[in-house]
């Protein structure tokens, strides 16, 4: 009688990696068409819609490059934590006081000052918010071992509702109408556009940069890899465990805290308490979708963002049910995501005799 065996993959070859990769986003298109064709729609238009709606137009490719920006950064700064496999889930809340400590300069500063530098300090500002959220937990894991998981998802709560108690209560505009608003930024406060996007591009692309440096080629992001392989090894190497931790959350912060601040500056003018708009979230999939890779999460992030606007053309212009479009992104998250088990372990069939046999000898 056949057994399955499953083994952990010591290398595969890059050959083999990009066969799999395909063969799962070929499977998940052949599925992700079957199952339009049971709501009686077409897959080819449905298709079609889909990159017609992400890129079809100078419009369409400019909104899914702003959904691209903080999914970027986003990821990179869950890609630092993960990659000690510290589980940031706090990303949410990370984004949100980057958020706050950018309104605070960009509402308390006067206005004289000069739009460089008040971007600038609203840049530094939400790095340090963020940055200082997520050194929350990490000084609690570093110093009592606390679960990093529930630790950094209850502080998103507490993030999003202290900014909603601003919003109701002490920073609301007394020129808002009664309306639970936030006053909006003055001009010297809003990022500037260059090619018709917000300059939160170019940020996303020297984050890019700067996390696949680090990580690759400097003494820390090397001890940050090493603890997240092996406590044990870090520790007979000598490394500082705790400092790893802490410092390494910080950026992960602070990367979180800047997508408050370009959301914020850059897409609502103001701060409102849902900013960081699920970001957080979802950009732990794309962080595993790009196996940690600073390079690969830029081109998986654009992916996923066309995947986003794409979907949701297709429900104004085709008046498709937002279900066939969370059908086709379930559907290709689930083979994508599914590959990677694949792509490191090893399955085979083996007779139960001769694994008998062998247990025995």
């Amino acid at each position: 009688m056949n057994l399955i065996r499953i083994s952990k993959r010591d290398d595969l070859p890059k050959k083999k990696e990009i066969v799999i990769r395909i063969l799962a986003i070929l499977l998940s298109i052949l599925f992700s068409g079957v199952i339009i064709m049971m709501f009686g729609l077409n897959p080819a238009e449905i298709f079609r819609s889909i990159i017609e709606g992400a890129v079809g137009t100078p419009t369409r490719i400019r909104q899914t490059i702003l959904t691209a920006v903080p999914l970027t950064i986003t990821s990179l700064g869950i890609i630092v934590a993960f990659k000690m496999k510290f589980w940031n889930i706090g990303a949410e809340g990370q984004i949100t006081m980057g958020a706050l400590g950018a309104t605070v300069i960009a509402l308390f500063l006067p206005e004289s000052v000069p739009a460089p530098l008040k971007l600038l300090l609203m840049l530094l500002a939400s790095m340090l918010f963020g940055g200082v959220w997520a050194f929350i937990p990490a000084i609690f894991k570093a110093k009592m071992g606390t679960n990093e998981t529930i630790f950094t998802l209850m502080l998103n709560y507490i993030a999003i509702k202290f900014v909603t108690y601003l919003q109701y209560g002490p920073w609301k505009d007394p020129n808002s109408g009664g309306f639970p608003r936030i006053a909006y930024y003055p001009d010297n406060a809003l990022l500037p556009s260059l090619f018709g996007v917000h300059i939160g591009w170019i940020i996303a692309v020297v984050c890019v940069a700067f996390v696949y440096l680090f990580i690759n080629y400097t003494k820390k992001g090397y001890e940050i890899t090493v603890v997240g392989e092996s406590l044990e090894t870090a520790r007979y190497a000598g490394m500082n465990i705790s400092q790893i931790i802490v410092t390494a959350m910080f950026i992960s912060g602070g990367m979180c805290g800047v997508v408050g601040m370009i959301q914020a500056a850059g897409i609502e003018k103001t701060l409102v308490a849902p900013i960081a708009n699920n970001y957080g979230f979802t950009a732990i999939i794309t962080a595993w979708l790009s196996r940690l890779n600073a390079v690969a999460c830029l081109f998986v992030c654009i992916a996923f963002a066309m995947l986003t606007q794409g979907g949701a053309y297709i429900q104004i212009a085709l008046g498709v049910p937002s279900a066939v479009a969370s059908v086709v992104q379930g559907t290709v998250l689930f083979f994508v995501l599914g590959s990677e088990f694949f792509l490191q372990y090893r399955v085979s069939l083996a007779r139960r005799a001769a694994q008998a046999k062998k247990e025995v000898a």
